[in-house]
This record gives structure tokens, sequence and C-alpha cells, in this order.
């Protein structure tokens, strides 16, 4: 398993709790609080890409 720093939990309402973490490496990481060791993992930069997405509400259609 990688060395993954794990920042503190994001939560919306309710317990929909999400990690992001990071590696020295360039890895980005995003799991469901509690369950790290089950991720989902791509670079930096697509993590970036995504987030920048859902901030411009690209993704809320699936709300």
């Amino acid at each position: 398993m990688p060395d993954i720093t794990w920042e503190e939990p994001f939560c919306g309402e309710g317990a929909n709790c999400f990690r992001i973490g990071t590696d020295l490496t360039g890895n980005a990481y995003i799991a469901i609080a509690g369950q790290e060791g089950h991720y989902l993992t791509d670079t930096h930069d697509a993590l970036r890409a995504l987030i920048n997405e859902i901030k411009a509400g690209k993704a809320d259609h699936l709300l």
C-alpha cells in the first residue's frame, strides 16, 4: 500500500464523508472515510481537474 497522507474527511449531510489524500510520487487518492484501504487513484492534475469541474457545476445533474 502506498504511503498516503489523508486530509480530514469532507462530509455532506448525514454520514456521506470522503477523504482526499496524496503521496510523494504525485498521486492523489479519494476514499470513503473509514474505508481508506479501498481508494480511487489518479494524478494530482486529474484530481485538480475533477474538483474544478465539480465546482463549475458540471456534476450537478448527478445530485
